[in-house]
């Protein structure tokens, strides 16, 4: 490895406080950033270390009182390193012993002791972010996502260990929360770590998304143009996806007896229904069972007070359950009868030949309609993946595991607020830890919004700029050294710069995301081949042994 770049010394600090470094006089203070990965060389060990803070020092507070004038250049520069320097406050995140990292065994550990008095400070370099991100030559499990502050060398993903436990994209408006979460499905997708369900609201994800830009807008290709029939799409409105040049592989319907009251439930507030309302809706559906809706809707006029005293349902609240409800009627892929079959069969066989699906919504664009239709869909998948799951617990036999499955949900604090996720098939998928072969992956602007035991859940945070104090607050409970991540999110760019900190990556990181481009599509579409061209290969041999 080549020498690092000097940057400084260690002055003092703590191991729960962290350290303190000089800046060498040599460099700027505006060229350091909070967020810049750097290594402290200790005597046995290295600290691979994470700058929070910056600070402006005098050794005597004379010269603050009495500074030199502006246009006296010489005396500033003779003043500068010497009497004035700069205060730079890192973080040790991981530790490596210098006879491991001179055999080439690394055994990263974390921070449990800390450098001497006087301890060189160094630049990174590109062997420092391999050995503790990984490399993409180094196996599938690992996804290139972005390069470090002022460096060139790709950070990874661990995706193996991404797909492990459920997984959030934050940001407020504006932050590119749709730029991240494809770059992080196209490494899920080329490198087969999971197959892929996102429900798309805003039809970002399928054919083109579009991308702002100062000269205006422009298009990205979305999945299904880089990955080709690996991405498969559904659209509850085909006529809107025509329109936009799509030719969806499956129209959804959603039919009547689909619907079970625990799909209304979390719409309460949406549909500004009281607890009276929902007490009704179990009756009619203890009495019905799955012709229950069918038959609250089929009420008309003054039939409906009629029908709430034959069931022995409070008259005001069923009226008000049978009004609200029929808002649902006038959604275009909702049936009585199914047409062609049960759509979410159709989405359980794709989903076991390891096609991603993308849901586009076409038009349906009400927050209604994108949380009735995740929860009943989303709902089925989870029954049948219990049931996939509990067989293959009892056979042990590896056909019968289920493929692992994400899946990718927007807006998500409406799915898993305090009240909602008590309430949705989402907060239990949060909290079951991939116990079923499902997880998430949950965009949100608003993490304050999320329950505080789903987000303590959350195996890999992926952070864009935040604002919000709540929202920073949420993000980093239960991080530790979160106090020197508080101010390293603040000073984030808008755009294509986010902090990573989690399950997947070994340390806290903050990365120039990289670029959604055409470079990008070619670096999947010649791995995609490869990767279509082993998985036929495997499943002949599964197939004829």
């Amino acid at each position: 490895m080549k020498p690092r770049g000097n940057i400084g010394i260690i002055t003092r600090g703590s191991l729960v406080e962290g350290l303190e470094m000089k800046l060498d006089a040599s460099h700027s203070v505006e060229d350091i950033k909070a967020g810049k990965f750097v290594v402290i060389e200790g005597e046995k060990n290295e600290f691979f270390s994470m700058i929070t803070d910056l600070r402006l020092d005098a050794t005597n507070p004379e010269i603050l009182i009495h500074p030199p004038e502006q246009d006296n250049a010489l005396m500033r520069d003779v003043l500068n390193g010497t009497s004035t320097y700069a205060t730079v406050c890192l973080r040790p995140m991981l530790m490596l012993g210098k006879e491991e990292a001179v055999g080439g065994e690394d055994e990263i550990r974390p921070v449990k002791t800390i450098p001497s008095h006087f301890s060189r400070v160094g630049e990174a370099e590109e062997d420092d972010v391999g050995r503790i991100f990984g490399r993409e030559d180094k196996g599938p499990q690992f996804f290139n996502i972005g390069t470090p502050l002022d460096m060139e060398t790709p950070v990874c993903l661990n995706l193996t260990r991404f797909a492990e436990r459920s997984n959030g994209i934050f940001g407020k408006t504006g932050t590119g929360k749709t730029f991240l979460t494809r770059l992080v499905l196209s490494g899920l997708i080329r490198n087969d770590k999971a197959v892929n369900f996102i429900f798309d609201m805003h039809n970002e994800y399928g054919w083109r998304g579009m991308k702002e830009s100062s000269k205006g807008a422009s298009f990205v290709k979305g999945l299904k143009q880089v990955f080709g029939n690996r991405i498969a799409i559904f659209s509850l409105d085909p006529k809107s996806s025509r329109d936009r040049g799509v030719q969806p592989d499956h129209e959804v319907f959603i039919s009547y007896e689909q619907i079970q009251v625990e799909d209304i439930a979390p719409l309460q507030e949406e549909l500004r229904l009281n607890p009276t309302a929902m007490e009704s809706a179990y009756l009619v559906y203890a009495i019905y069972k799955e012709k229950w809706l069918e038959t609250l809707l089929d009420q008309e006029g003054k039939g409906v007070e009629e029908f709430a005293e034959e069931i022995g349902a409070h008259k005001g609240s069923l009226v008000a359950l049978h009004r609200k409800l029929k808002r649902l009627e006038h959604f275009p892929f909702m049936v009585k009868r199914f047409r062609g079959g049960d759509s979410i069969d159709r989405i359980m066989e794709y989903i076991d030949r390891g096609i991603h699906i993308v849901l586009e919504f076409g038009r349906q664009t009400s927050m209604l309609c994108y949380l009735l239709v995740a929860n009943i869909i989303a709902r089925r998948i989870h029954e049948e993946y219990v049931k996939k799951s509990e067989r293959y617990y009892a056979t042990q036999k590896p056909e019968d595991q289920p493929r692992q499955l994400v899946l990718t949900i927007e807006e998500a604090h409406k799915f898993l607020n305090p009240v909602a996720a008590k309430q949705t098939i989402f907060g239990a998928i949060a909290r079951e830890m991939r116990k079923y072969f499902v997880s998430l992956l949950v965009v949100d602007q608003r993490p304050s919004g999320i329950d505080e035991e789903v987000l303590s859940q959350i195996g890999t945070k992926i952070v864009a700029l935040l604002n919000d104090e709540k929202d920073i607050q949420a993000i980093l409970t239960g991080v530790s050294n979160a106090s020197g991540l508080r101010s390293v999110l603040a000073s984030l760019d808008s755009k294509q710069q986010v902090l990573v900190l989690g399950h997947a990556v070994p340390m806290p990181v903050v990365i120039q995301t990289r670029n959604y481009d055409e470079q990008f599509y070619r670096d999947m579409g010649d791995l995609s081949r490869k990767g279509r061209k082993e998985r036929a290969e495997k499943e002949v041999v599964e197939l004829f042994g």
